[in-house]
């Protein structure tokens, strides 16, 4: 059984085309930003086969068109990897496009089949900077790296994603220390930087959590338009999300 949160149709930000997302529970990371904090826990969410959502996958299909598919995000969907391995390998027997949004902090035997088994990792670096990585999400980004260095080693297609956090993730030396380790990855089809939003607020206040972010303001256009600036110095193709 696979331990589901949620699905959302039609999506159209998690990987190339249409997507069905399917949001599993349980993470390992603590990011102090995280616009899902129901998804951290590993118990809740619903119980479901590998055959549901095969099925839903392939009822959708007709949807997806040339680019589009299925994507798996969180919560942090290599928690679950031993029991999405053969979920995987029937998507992929009907001809689905996989996606894995993951943070890369997990490994072992299982995430690296499953990472076999993906047609397109979404990789979610969170800072490249290792104190600052541990103080925005509670744990070291070393394992995260080295998955990238893995996926590099196995040309894996690979969309980077970064979430840029003022006075968190911002600062132009930790952009610049990130270009300057992934700027030779030639699996890199894609830099996207993701804004920083407070659309989960809501959700701290009704679980009881305190969001520590608060007083933290979203993103403005200049420091959007900043960072893209330094990305841009670093890799070919990058996208404000």
């Amino acid at each position: 059984m696979i331990n589901v949160h949620s699905y959302e149709s039609m999506g159209t930000y998690d990987g190339p085309g249409i997507r069905l997302v399917v949001f599993l529970q349980g993470c390992p990371f603590r990011c102090l930003y995280c616009a899902n904090p129901d998804t951290i826990e590993a118990k809740g969410g619903n119980p479901t086969t590998v055959q549901e959502i095969v099925d839903m996958a392939v009822s959708q299909k007709p949807f997806f068109g040339k680019r589009g598919g299925i994507t798996f995000s969180g919560g942090e969907p290599t928690a679950q990897a031993k029991q999405l391995i053969p979920l995987f390998r029937q998507l992929k027997a009907h001809g689905i496009h996989i996606c894995l949004d993951t943070n890369g902090g997990i490994w072992n035997e299982w995430v690296e089949e499953l990472l076999s088994l993906t047609d397109l990792v979404l990789l979610d670096v969170k800072q490249f900077n290792p104190e600052r990585h541990t103080a925005l999400t509670g744990r070291s980004n070393e394992q995260t790296l080295k998955t990238a260095q893995w996926l590099c080693e196995h040309n894996r297609p690979m969309w980077l994603r970064y979430v840029l956090v003022p006075g968190y993730s911002d600062a132009e030396d930790d952009i610049r220390a990130l270009g300057r380790h992934f700027t030779t990855y030639q699996n890199i089809e894609r830099v996207e930087i993701l804004p920083y939003h407070r659309l989960g607020v809501h959700k701290y206040e009704a679980m009881g959590w305190d969001y520590k972010l608060k007083d933290v303001k979203e993103n403005t256009p200049e420091q959007l338009e900043k960072a893209e600036k330094l990305f841009n110095e670093y890799f070919s193709v990058v996208i404000t999300n």
